[in-house]
């Protein structure tokens, strides 16, 4: 588990699998696409404030091959058109639970509350949490079908990308995408956090975890395309929700994330996830920042936890490795 992302312990029994709810979308979902051009790319970063065990540096050189990015990180409507042609039953739901962060959780929810995470206790497994119900029995997502889809694992993102014909970004095609053509940049935007006053991402204001100000107008999840594309046309790679990528996590210097078109190390428990989310604030998770990186079993799902995906014509083709 990290700080950021709660992941799951070996399941307890199979739970609820979650029920019917009406459908969002019946169609196959059309991408809107960004295009990154191939070349060479400075990746990583060397920040005072990294956190040292998540392996952000050094700076190193990649060379890749050109892609198609979605611009926007999966929404509920685009999944539930995949969950409605293939009757697919998230990991969340065959397991009957997932995370919910605790000012999500409605007084009901929390009586439906299996246990608190003893390292972030802000962190609920809500028995009936899953995409359709992302913070618990009892929410929804039919007034939200442009947020992003959350309480989906590596795995069930993995589904979905085999069903739409489409691929996870690796690691480093989803770094040089986020950079938007800006080199050495701390944000995707630039080097200041809110230039000029402006709330440029959807993260925490406040103090962590009791009081959300929510000065950037959003507490939770925001529709995608809230705030401003980067220089490469992606929408809300930082804050917002974390992003799954193909590759196995290692913090090892190098290992697999260097040389062309690299994929990751061959094996290991945990996947990449990137860009931080709604939850990140500079006092406890600075993972905004578009150097920054963490990981999460493959297994688990959470309310912050969405992804986006890459044309299958590009490669690596082995990125679902």
């Amino acid at each position: 588990m990290t700080c950021c992302a709660p992941s799951r312990e070996p399941p307890q029994g199979t739970g609820d699998p979650g029920g019917a709810q009406k459908s969002l979308a019946a169609e196959r979902p059309v991408h809107d696409w960004a295009s990154v051009p191939g070349g060479a790319y400075q990746l990583g970063g060397e920040d005072a404030d990294a956190n040292p065990d998540d392996g952000e540096g050094p700076l190193r050189q990649v060379v890749l091959s050109p892609f198609r990015i979605s611009a926007t990180v999966v929404t509920n409507r685009e999944f539930a058109a995949f969950v409605k042609a293939t009757a697919y039953v998230t990991e969340a739901e065959r397991l009957g639970s997932a995370f919910v962060f605790h000012s999500l959780a409605s007084a009901r929810v929390r009586k439906t509350v299996r246990r608190r995470l003893a390292a972030a206790p802000w962190w609920l497994e809500v028995k009936g949490a899953c995409w359709r119900w992302p913070g618990g029995r009892g929410t929804h997502i039919l007034d939200k079908p442009v947020h992003p889809v959350v309480q989906v694992s590596w795995n069930d993102a993995r589904a979905y990308c085999d069903w739409a014909g489409v691929r996870l970004p690796t690691e480093a095609e989803w770094e040089a995408a986020a950079r938007g053509g800006l080199r050495g940049a701390r944000y995707p935007w630039g080097n200041e956090l809110t230039p000029g006053g402006r709330h440029m991402c959807n993260v925490w204001q406040g103090a962590f975890p009791d009081k959300d100000d929510a000065d950037d107008g959003f507490h939770g999840t925001c529709a995608v395309r809230s705030f401003p594309p980067n220089g490469y046309g992606l929408y809300e790679v930082a804050g917002n929700v974390w992003e799954w990528c193909a590759d196995v996590f290692s913090s090892a210097v190098l290992e697999g994330r260097s040389g062309r078109d690299p994929v990751g190390p061959a094996e290991g428990p945990a996947r990449v996830i990137r860009g931080g989310s709604f939850l990140c604030h500079e006092s406890y998770c600075n993972r905004y920042r578009v150097a920054a990186r963490s990981s999460n079993a493959p297994d688990s799902a959470a309310s912050h936890i969405g992804f986006r995906v890459v044309s299958a014509g590009a490669t690596p083709t082995d990125a679902h490795r």
